[in-house]
């Protein structure tokens, strides 16, 4: 793991900071953010460069490094840091690279790191949700004990991939992918929101914590390949029949606006997610994503936390319904630049990198 001190040191020799991210998942947001923020940009990629960002010109990263695998990336670390750069993970930057060569990346990160022990491993993400006194679908132990409609997911972000719904042990054991860990949730019927927050430790106005603020951005819906929601629980044994086999995959996102009165209760959930995280690791820093079900008597149950930037952001990258409510036109990637700015500014860089 990289220290603060690592940090400090690092920052000594930088001039203007460089805003780096893999050219994957929301990195035509926070490239276009960050260049709205004023900073000079770099993609990281696979192979070679992207020819679909030359679609994209505000979104187009001012400099590439192409390397030849995600591990490279931790080799290249000195040569970043001579370019003045700062990383922003996202989900597959930290997926594909591994949460573990990701918390030993010796290169300015925005976020804590100390989040992703707590994230990637769905026992520890459970601890900390329901420390917070927040309230999330029922665990099942072991398979054999499966009573119920449960959702069977496993652990680290893989956009939906491997999920899948099982209502008893013999559904278990037909879609297990065996080595692989795994956790057994309650399937709850509702409504799917991901609600898209925004945790600042140096911004003093708005929606106080005990330390810094909370934001809200905006709220998405998931596209899931080949299942739809009123398909979820009743045709899977016939499509199995016929030799199609639901998935959770994620293929694209829809806005979403929650009733207003419903609000207060999502800021109720954030607040006690990040104080919760203050006490347990520091704080998470920057962009998170609850991932909530809401039942027909309006209570919401997480059943996950992504701690950074998630893709169903992506719709706003002119702003939301939310965010425009605060600053029109702020994205997420922008949200993210402009805390980066703001640290600089009033030399509290190490209060937001890792």
């Amino acid at each position: 793991m990289v220290s603060k001190g690592d940090i400090r040191k690092f920052l000594e020799d930088y001039g203007d900071p460089v805003v780096a991210t893999v050219c994957s998942h929301s990195s035509l947001q926070i490239f276009h953010g960050a260049r709205q923020e004023g900073f000079r940009t770099l993609g990281i990629a696979i192979g070679k460069q992207p020819k679909f960002y030359d679609a994209f010109p505000l979104a187009k990263p001012d400099d590439f490094l192409i390397v030849k695998s995600y591990g490279e990336i931790l080799d290249r670390a000195e040569e970043l840091r001579g370019k003045s750069v700062v990383a922003v993970p996202h989900g597959s930057f930290v997926e594909y690279m591994g949460a573990q060569n990701f918390a030993k990346l010796e290169l300015p990160t925005f976020g804590n790191r100390d989040v992703l022990a707590w994230e990637s491993d769905r026992e520890m993400q459970r601890k900390w949700l329901t420390s917070a006194g927040v309230d999330m679908p029922a665990k099942i132990d072991k398979p054999e004990k499966i009573d119920r409609p449960v959702l069977v997911k496993y652990h680290g972000a893989k956009g939906g991939r491997g999920s899948f719904i099982a209502k008893n042990y013999e559904d278990f054991r037909h879609g297990i992918k065996v080595g692989q860990p795994y956790t057994i949730q309650e399937y709850i019927i509702g409504t799917r929101y991901y609600m898209h927050f925004f945790y600042s430790p140096i911004v003093e106005k708005g929606y106080r914590l005990s330390k810094g603020t909370l934001e809200f951005l905006g709220i998405d819906r998931r596209d899931e390949s080949n299942i739809d929601e009123m398909y979820k629980l009743g045709a899977q044994e016939g499509l199995r029949d016929m030799g199609f086999y639901p998935s959770f995959v994620v293929t694209g996102n829809m806005p979403v606006v929650l009733r207003e009165s419903l609000l207060p209760r999502a800021f109720e959930l954030g607040d006690k997610v990040v104080e919760r995280s203050l006490e347990l690791f520091g704080g998470m820093i920057g962009p998170f994503c609850l991932e909530s079900i809401v039942n027909d008597k309006l209570e919401f149950k997480v059943f996950e936390i992504s701690t950074r930037i998630v893709a169903g952001t992506n719709l706003f990258i002119s702003g939301s319904p939310y965010s425009d409510l605060v600053e029109p036109g702020m994205s997420t990637g922008r949200r993210i630049a402009r805390e980066i700015k703001l640290a600089r500014k009033a030399g509290r860089l190490t209060d937001i990198l890792s």
